[in-house]
């Protein structure tokens, strides 16, 4: 079977679809995109995936005539087209092509799915390593905080961590403060408590980020937002990062620093537990 995507309002063959080459997401990066994942051919939280892709593109001046209505059948209309239950499904939205005929932008909407790839089981297991990212978050940068397609730096801090066989990179802003890894969003434990950066610090307002915030708030674990340094990072009795992909992942070691005994904490599992219930009552299956 041929693989469907959405592009400009309709679907189409994986390899009938055509982007122009003057599109400015090509160009200059000026895109937005929301990687999401669907159980039981249910999309995990599509509203919040939606308002977030929405709230970005008014704040950086992406102009386009989307509703989060039409946005939200398209990716349904996309994930039936491939028979698609656990899936992987990337939505990206640039600003589109300029001509001089054109007074404003042409966006490009391309919404594409495929089965779901899952991390290996071991590292929920055992916990992964992530390594400290030599470059710095600039606080300044107004896409930051927003999921743009000007990705590069993160993807070539990800390569260098895979050399060190870490599984993320994580970045620490120009005056200093744990800010997220390349991919996903960072939480410690300490004295029981659940801390991770505030979304000003900037941050991306992650999904499943969201979610473990709202779990732990429901479930009676102390939660603190609140500006975090390499001591508080390395002092951690507990360190995992999440992304609605790899849902709740521990972390076992630091570059050569082990958290806590080396294995996934408490707060850490109870958290993954509550998630997958979460996943499941929020994601149970269309009849």
């Amino acid at each position: 079977m041929t693989d469907k995507i959405f592009l400009n309002d309709k679907l189409v063959n994986i390899e009938e679809g055509r982007i122009s080459v003057g599109d400015s997401g090509f160009l200059y990066g000026a895109g937005l995109f929301e990687t999401m994942r669907a159980y039981n051919g249910v999309v995990f939280r599509l509203d919040d995936h939606l308002d977030r892709l929405l709230t970005s593109a008014k704040a950086l001046f992406f102009e386009h005539s989307y509703s989060k209505q039409y946005l939200i059948e398209s990716v349904n209309k996309v994930l039936e087209a491939n028979n698609l239950t656990d899936a992987r499904i990337r939505l990206t939205l640039s600003a589109g092509a300029f001509s001089q005929a054109q007074a404003k932008p042409n966006p490009t909407l391309l919404i594409t799915a495929t089965k779901l790839q899952p991390y290996p089981a071991e590292y929920y297991k055992k916990g992964v390593l992530v390594v400290l990212c030599p470059t710095r978050q600039n606080t300044s940068d107004p896409t930051c905080g927003h999921k743009t397609t000007s990705y590069l730096s993160r993807m070539l801090a990800l390569r260098q961590a895979h050399e060190k066989k870490a599984a993320e990179a994580l970045w620490f802003t120009t005056d200093g403060r744990l800010a997220e890894g390349c991919i996903s969003n960072v939480f410690l434990v300490k004295d029981s408590k659940l801390f991770t950066p505030k979304t000003n610090t900037p941050v991306l307002p992650g999904i499943a980020r969201k979610t473990v915030c709202e779990l732990a708030i429901a479930n009676k674990i102390e939660l603190v937002g609140k500006d975090l340094t390499i001591d508080d990072l390395l002092g951690a009795n507990e360190v995992f990062i999440t992304n609605v992909i790899m849902q709740v992942m521990p972390v076992a070691g630091i570059e050569k620093h082990n958290v806590g005994d080396g294995k996934p904490g408490t707060i850490t599992k109870k958290i993954q537990e509550h998630y997958d219930e979460f996943a499941k009552n929020n994601c149970r299956g269309k009849k």
